[in-house]
């Protein structure tokens, strides 16, 4: 990506942020990935990363229209992803969506309550909603809004091995080429 992208995409996300209420960190701690696909304004998101303790560890994203996050599970980390602002699409699978038969049987909380999906399924978060992943849950995620602030609390996060995503070209954090003035660090540069 180039620094000009990413000082675009979170000084968007940082507007976004201001506009709808949401206080940041006074050092706030910026990640922005296009998935390693250079394609930021279809596989984009910009995170802040507001606690990363071994525990625990809470972000807030943000997304504009037609970004999809794609196809991913994790190993060990159990999140809830929270629709804080605007509409957030989510489809889920009981695991890998090549390997798994569409429309297979499994649960998990929505909003808190147990529910029952189908490997496939689309659903749909108003703002306060949430679902809980557990492991081995593939699930991708994108706005239906023009732009979507997403919050994620999960178990301990690890980007660089507890990321499995369904396409093997995906890499998590980009590469930068320099063509302007860092106007906001991302937290792998440090």
């Amino acid at each position: 990506m180039k620094r000009s992208q990413i000082n675009r995409a979170c000084g968007n996300a940082l507007a976004c942020f201001t506009k709808n209420g949401w206080a940041l960190p006074p050092v706030p701690q910026w990640d922005v990935t296009d998935s390693g696909l250079d394609t930021f304004d279809k596989c984009g998101l910009v995170l802040v990363n507001l606690a990363n303790e071994p525990e625990y560890c809470e972000k807030l994203m943000y997304a504009r229209k037609d970004q999809v996050t794609p196809f991913h599970t994790h190993a060990k980390k159990k999140e809830d992803i929270i629709c804080r602002w605007g509409k957030l699409a989510v489809e889920l699978w009981a695991g890998h969506p090549e390997k798994t038969k569409c429309g297979s049987q499994f649960s998990l909380k929505r909003s808190g309550a147990v529910i029952s999906f189908q490997s496939g399924d689309r659903i749909t978060l108003e703002a306060g909603e949430r679902v809980t992943l557990v492991p081995g849950v593939y699930h991708s995620f994108w706005p239906e809004t023009e732009e979507c602030i997403i919050g994620e609390v999960s178990t301990a996060n690890d980007d660089l091995h507890d990321n499995f995503f369904v396409d093997p070209n995906i890499g998590r954090f980009p590469e930068i080429v320099e063509d302007e003035p860092v106007a906001f660090r991302l937290v792998h540069e440090s």
